[in-house]
């Protein structure tokens, strides 16, 4: 999987050939036209903000670490009654990447060597190609990440059959009395 997305709307290319010893801080803040694309992309009614902090450093002899975090305050319709749902998004972003030709990266992949991976750990590393890394679109996929797939208002139940119950229970309780007296 390569980070290859010139259509992300906060896509920030991230030169990595000379990285400082402390890494690299970048910040990420979508305007009104990135925001309606972010939204627009992700199915939601608006983002009303958007702000990635991240710390691009060097990791292993070439190899890419990436962390920090997104936050957004979106407003998608609630699944149920389509009503705005507001809510806010907090993820973590952590990411290793590796060039390409990486021997770490091919013996992984390839199964020929191991990479230990925590489970409770960052994903495996990824590969890049080139001399920058798209940091925006790997941030915009952890906020896509954190998106509710199924937002609700408040309230608001997807279970119709608890308004029904009643009734249910009445006819049943009818019937039950119509069975008894034949």
């Amino acid at each position: 999987m390569k980070h290859v997305d010139p259509q992300s709307p906060v896509s920030f290319r991230a030169n990595i050939t000379r990285l400082p010893q402390k890494g690299l801080p970048l910040v990420i803040e979508a305007d009104a036209a990135q925001r309606g694309a972010l939204a627009e992309e992700h199915g939601l009614i608006s983002v009303e903000s958007y702000r990635a902090e991240l710390l691009v450093a060097s990791w292993k002899r070439n190899g890419v670490k990436i962390s920090g975090r997104v936050e957004a305050d979106i407003t998608q319709a609630c699944i149920v009654t389509l009503e705005p749902v507001e809510a806010h998004i907090d993820e973590p972003v952590e990411a290793l990447l590796l060039p390409e030709d990486s021997k770490l990266g091919r013996q992984g992949f390839d199964g020929g060597g191991e990479i230990l991976l925590d489970a409770e750990g960052p994903d495996s590393p990824e590969t890049f190609s080139g001399d920058t890394i798209d940091v925006g679109a790997l941030a915009e996929q952890y906020f896509g990440l954190a998106i509710d797939p199924y937002p609700r208002k408040q309230g608001a139940s997807l279970n119709a059959g608890s308004e029904t119950e009643p009734a249910e229970n009445e006819f049943q309780q009818k019937l039950r009395s119509l069975l008894g007296k034949s």
